[in-house]
């Protein structure tokens, strides 16, 4: 399934009809720490997840000018946070591990707002903000978006969370699975995976050297798939 595939499974994999509704609590405090919170508890409530699709590669860019222009054009009460979803990933190089950030799906954000007022109608100042934000494409579910469910929002945010605290390799390769050496003293000899060990970023491939099976160690970027 492709990238594509899978940001519109997320927009659509729920009902077709949409309708908002939102507590407000007016209740008053003397204390402006009580306050603060409130303000702050309220605000994380506001609002529903859509995916929000961009050109690849301006993920950040279309973040952050999002984040800026809504301050400018007074939509802090309508547009409340934009995530690009990552993942740590790590590769081991001449020796050397490394670990970096991988957008989870790449040319597409998640924005939470409240594009639909009370009567279920699109916010057109919300709507027009977002599809002119130059890198933006467009929102999945075309004119009528459809917000991601409380269970698709919680997986990509503990997806997000786990990445924080674990990384994974950048290739996974399975053990009988056939590649191809393209550095190397074996360069362009195929090989068959017997052993893959994560952690060094190594390879045991059996290579058919003079008819006789050969056990050749070597690393992941040395490698490519058939």
């Amino acid at each position: 399934m492709t990238v594509a595939e899978t940001a519109q499974q997320l927009a659509e994999s729920h009902v077709a009809t949409y309708t908002s509704s939102h507590d407000v609590n007016n209740k008053t405090t003397n204390d402006p720490v009580g306050k603060q919170h409130m303000a702050d508890t309220e605000n994380s409530n506001k609002g529903r997840w859509y995916v929000v699709h961009t050109l690849s590669g301006q993920e950040f860019r279309v973040q952050e000018t999002i984040m800026k222009r809504r301050a400018l054009e007074n939509l802090d009460d309508e547009i409340f946070e934009i995530i690009v979803p990552t993942e740590n990933v790590s590769e081991v190089r001449r020796g050397r591990k490394s670990t970096t950030q991988r957008k989870c799906f790449p040319g597409y954000i998640l924005v939470r707002m409240n594009l639909y007022d009370q009567a279920g109608k699109i916010n057109n100042r919300v709507w027009y903000f977002i599809k002119e934000t130059q890198g933006v494409i467009g929102l999945i579910g075309g004119d009528k978006p459809m917000p991601l469910s409380d269970n698709e929002v919680e997986g990509i945010m503990a997806q997000a969370r786990g990445a924080e605290e674990a990384s994974k390799p950048k290739v996974d390769f399975e053990v009988g699975e056939t590649v191809t050496i393209r550095e190397g003293a074996f360069e362009n000899f195929e090989g068959v995976i017997e052993d893959v060990d994560p952690d060094r970023g190594k390879l045991r491939l059996s290579v058919s050297i003079f008819g006789r099976s050969t056990p050749v160690e070597v690393e992941y970027w040395q490698v490519e798939r058939g």
